[in-house]
């Protein structure tokens, strides 16, 4: 219910309650600050770790936060860094069906299996990174086409849909309209709670093993 999250160390000067802050390629307005102990604090100072609510999406770990004048300056700046981020995206993309992609791995034209990631935390998703690196041999390979957090949306489908990538969802579900459009566009939306059994079905896609039947029971 707090939407996005995010834990900032303040280095230098105070972030208060209502500044205009700018994280990557996410801005907003701080709407409150959690101190280490859950408790509603109105600034923070230097060497201070608080929680963030306000932001309008989930950076990534390890980006720096700055204050800025004003909203417009704030998605003025945040927009650019994503046109950015969207075009080195749309470099690693390849159309192509599967069919094509598995055909031309046994000629020995393609090498690699792209897939989308989209998890709850950035923990987990460095983690499968890390771990999907590691499968693979001198022939064949999984490339991370695009790794974020938050929900699955309608561009993560179109982005599969176009590359004729692998979409995982780690703790994470498809909001309704991306639903509708992976049923139109017969993109498969493959959901995990635990990382191993992600890892797993990786290795089973990569080796052209890919289980059609798992399904999974809503409780």
């Amino acid at each position: 219910g707090k939407g996005s999250v995010v834990t900032l160390l303040v280095k230098a000067g105070t972030l208060n309650v209502g500044d205009i802050i700018v994280v990557g390629t996410e801005s907003g307005k701080v709407r409150a600050l959690l101190n280490d102990e859950g408790k509603r604090i109105n600034k923070a100072g230097p060497s201070m770790p608080v929680e963030v609510l306000g932001l309008s999406g989930t950076p990534n770990a390890g980006d720096l936060a700055h204050v800025v004048v004003s909203e417009s300056k704030a998605r003025e700046i945040a927009e650019y860094r994503q046109r950015k981020s969207k075009l080195r995206e749309a470099k690693l993309t390849a159309r192509g069906s599967v069919e094509q992609m598995l055909a031309n791995i046994q000629t020995g034209e393609s090498s690699e299996l792209p897939v989308i990631i989209k998890t709850d935390v950035h923990g987990s998703l460095e983690a499968i990174k890390a771990a999907l690196e590691k499968i693979g041999n001198s022939i064949v390979r999984i490339r991370v086409l695009s790794g974020s957090v938050g929900a699955i949306s309608e561009s993560d489908i179109t982005l599969a849909s176009a590359s004729s990538a692998l979409l995982f969802a780690f703790n994470v579900r498809a909001i309704p309209q991306a639903r509708e459009l992976s049923r139109r566009d017969n993109v498969e939306i493959r959901y995990h709670s635990i990382i191993y059994e992600l890892i797993e079905d990786a290795k089973l896609a990569l080796t052209g093993m890919l289980d059609p039947d798992l399904q999974e029971s809503f409780i």
